[in-house]
């Protein structure tokens, strides 16, 4: 049933078609969106990437992250995985970086 329906309205459509002029109606539209620069949004983004910049520092986000990844080091050792293979571990520590840096790079 639909599919003789939607061929009634192609017919339909096709046989009473009309050409509309624009007139330069396009045009008009087109000069009086907004620009594709958001300044507000830039400063904003900007301004909030600058405050979590200060606060990584200011909290010893460095010291933070290197304790954990020492205390990840150390129970991997601890927990027999010391017959694991150096060049994995360094594939899944680039592969975690890289997951990372998307991450941080889809907020910006």
């Amino acid at each position: 049933m639909t599919e003789d329906t939607d061929k009634l309205l192609k017919t339909f459509f096709a046989e009473n078609r009309q050409e509309i002029a624009d007139n330069g109606f396009s045009r008009r539209v087109m000069r009086r969106l907004p620009n594709g620069l958001n300044h507000l949004a830039s400063l904003w983004t900007g301004l909030c990437f600058v405050l979590a910049i200060v606060l990584f520092v200011c909290m010893d986000g460095l010291q933070l992250i290197g304790d954990t990844l020492r205390e990840t080091w150390n129970v991997a050792l601890e927990s027999s995985l010391t017959q694991a293979d150096p060049k994995s571990l360094i594939i899944a520590g680039l592969v975690l970086l890289y997951f990372i840096y998307r991450k941080i790079a889809s907020l910006a």
